[in-house]
């Protein structure tokens, strides 16, 4: 396979990995509010989220990440110039992060499965804006590389994670 062909199916599986990453956190937040439910409701609920939870992580976002994994490497193993790149080193950092989140909303799957909520929804709506920085942040590296003004774009990631956060703080007002 050819470098373009191997990036595109790259991007391909990226998409599906923050897509299974993003909405398995809703899962959970859903997940977390049906505990406050009457027994029957509470029961009904915790066992098809956990069905969807598991399908989910098993068939989408798991193998997306390995594939996101694969497809990257292929990609140094093709164009290996690109690791002689600062801005690939800082992406390595973020995918890095990306990797400790993914692990870490897993472990959070499997205590849910156990009947173990450490986690509270408005805790998980904040750890769910943590995947959307790192791919804010990777986005712009990969398409800005060198160019990149690194202090302005420390400020425009600081500043979508305030922005994020301000944001999350209006929905919990709204929704009371």
């Amino acid at each position: 396979m050819d470098y373009n062909t191997v990036k595109a199916l790259h991007i391909i599986f990226v998409v599906s990995w923050f897509a299974g990453l993003f909405y398995i956190i809703r899962l959970f937040i859903y997940h977390v509010e049906a505990q406050e439910k009457e027994a029957v409701a509470k029961k009904i609920l915790s066992d098809q989220f956990e069905i969807m939870e598991s399908r989910l992580w098993g068939i989408i976002t798991t193998p997306a990440m390995i594939l996101t994994l694969v497809f990257g490497t292929w990609m140094l193993f093709l164009n290996p110039h690109l690791l002689e790149k600062d801005w690939m080193f800082i992406k390595f950092g973020f995918i890095t992060l990306l990797l400790f989140y993914h692990f870490v909303s897993q472990s959070i799957m499997h205590d849910m499965k156990k009947g173990i909520f450490k986690w509270k929804s408005n805790s998980l709506r904040l750890w769910n804006e943590l995947a959307t920085l790192c791919l804010v942040a990777i986005v712009f590296i990969v398409i800005l590389k060198d160019s990149m003004n690194w202090i302005s774009g420390t400020i425009g990631f600081f500043a979508v994670a305030i922005g994020l956060m301000i944001l999350i703080k209006l929905y919990k007002r709204l929704r009371k």
